[in-house]
């Protein structure tokens, strides 16, 4: 072999050996780096402060746990409207003005808006008209404002809930906190509201036996549900003696003939829904297949070699990637299109049971303006409570029928129906007249 075959073999041997060296280094590098990102994720969260039983700062809370905090500040920021909610408010009252008359004699025909995010619980509840020109209860606070807990332990549950709303105002400063959801020495998700917690027990659910899975919503139903305030001393009070599905609550209220107002224009004794976001969602597949409300709402995403849920609680149409593209391995497009066609043929029973229910008091008004007594009027006028109901559960559930579309259209597909059976109960009274 001739000394230039010798040279070129030799230089394939030293390239060999670079390159091995160079491709160990790498992955020697590869290993440290991810020693050190499991090093990292096992120290978080951070132990800077000590986090006290009582502190409801989330700033406070920030320190030991900076990356849940950075997403949760995002709740202040308006990111937009989407077809049917978002975070801009806005006067539904305007959008939708059948409401006015649908409401007619409550607060809510006065003031009714799109809610903006978590950050804001506290400051719109202080600015709205409905606890301005209405003496509302403390029980009104109870899922607006970080300080209630306490203001529960000094007071004790039935003289918080009793308390005027206006007398503690001046002690409500701070709106969601983590404190609300989060223990603070170990993050482990957490009940914080009483109502919750009774309702619960006395339908045979023992939290102390729930799956993390399960407190993922569990936390959120404390408050995203429909209530009540029950009693002299206006106790806040879940409706689930029965179930929580629309009829159970029916079942519930009339079985002492509870009424949140009288009907201003027909006298009707009526049930005002509140956002049964819980409710709902239990009916749907999602709750059926074992989703949670934060797998949608607050997705996992990983912040270095941390993995944490995303705090900006926001419509998951901000974020399909993370909320939806996890389980639906279908493009964007086709996921948004899935939840508009649901929530646009909602929007479409809304607006025909908000017809169904005007023509139905203009049916009771003129037979009341004929002279035709109350009490000859009962049946249309239970009719109407039983319709209007209905309605109100869809409406003031915030994910326009999108958490149980077949549920949500079989309320207003009743809805209608009972609407149109009031019509012609007052028509056929008037005429049996």
């Amino acid at each position: 072999m001739s000394i230039k075959d010798w040279l070129k073999r030799g230089w394939v041997y030293i390239l060999i050996f670079l390159g091995s060296v160079i491709g160990t280094v790498l992955i020697l590098m590869l290993l440290f780096n991810i020693r050190e990102k499991k090093r990292e994720a096992l120290q978080y969260p951070f132990k800077v402060v000590e986090i006290g039983e009582d502190e409801i700062d989330p700033a406070v809370w920030g320190q030991n746990f900076p990356f849940e905090y950075d997403t949760f500040v995002q709740t202040k920021v308006d990111y937009g409207k989407t077809k049917y909610g978002g975070s801009t408010p806005y006067s539904k009252l305007e959008a939708y003005p059948a409401m006015k008359r649908l409401w007619a004699g409550y607060s809510f025909s006065k003031d009714h808006n799109e809610e903006r995010g978590h950050h804001y619980t506290s400051i719109d509840q202080a600015n709205t008209l409905r606890t301005q020109i209405v003496v509302q209860p403390g029980a009104c606070v109870n899922c607006h404002a970080a300080e209630m807990p306490a203001l529960v332990r000094e007071m004790g549950w039935e003289e918080f809930n009793a308390t005027p709303y206006n007398d503690l105002k001046s002690k409500l400063m701070t709106g969601s906190s983590c404190a609300d959801c989060h223990d603070p020495n170990t993050m482990a998700l957490r009940i914080t509201r009483p109502a919750f917690k009774i309702a619960m027990e006395e339908a045979g659910v023992d939290l102390s036996k729930a799956t993390r899975q399960e407190m993922r919503s569990y936390v959120c139903g404390q408050c995203h549900v429909e209530y009540y305030f029950k009693g002299k001393n206006k106790v806040l009070t879940f409706p689930w003696s029965e179930g929580r599905s629309i009829d159970a609550i029916k079942a519930h209220y009339e079985s002492y003939d509870f009424a949140d107002w009288t009907h201003a224009e027909t006298g009707a004794p009526m049930l005002k829904m509140q956002h049964p976001e819980f409710e709902l969602w239990g009916t749907g597949i999602h709750a059926k297949s074992g989703v949670s409300c934060a797998d949608c709402h607050m997705p996992y995403v990983r912040r270095g070699s941390v993995k944490i849920s995303d705090h900006w609680i926001r419509s998951p149409l901000q974020n399909p990637n993370a909320s939806c593209q996890t389980c639906h391995h279908v493009t964007v497009e086709e996921l948004e299109d899935r939840i508009l066609t649901i929530q646009d043929r909602t929007a479409k029973l809304l607006r025909q049971s908000e017809e169904a229910i005007l023509d139905a008091i203009d049916a009771i008004k003129v037979a009341q303006s004929k002279g035709i007594p109350s009490d000859k009027l009962d049946k249309a006028l239970h009719l109407h409570r039983r319709s209007q109901m209905r309605w109100d559960f869809v409406s003031s559930e915030n994910s326009t029928g999108f958490h149980s579309g077949q549920e949500a259209a079989r309320i207003l597909a009743e809805s209608m129906d009972l609407a149109r059976q009031a019509q012609i109960e007052a028509i056929k009274t008037l005429n049996r007249s």
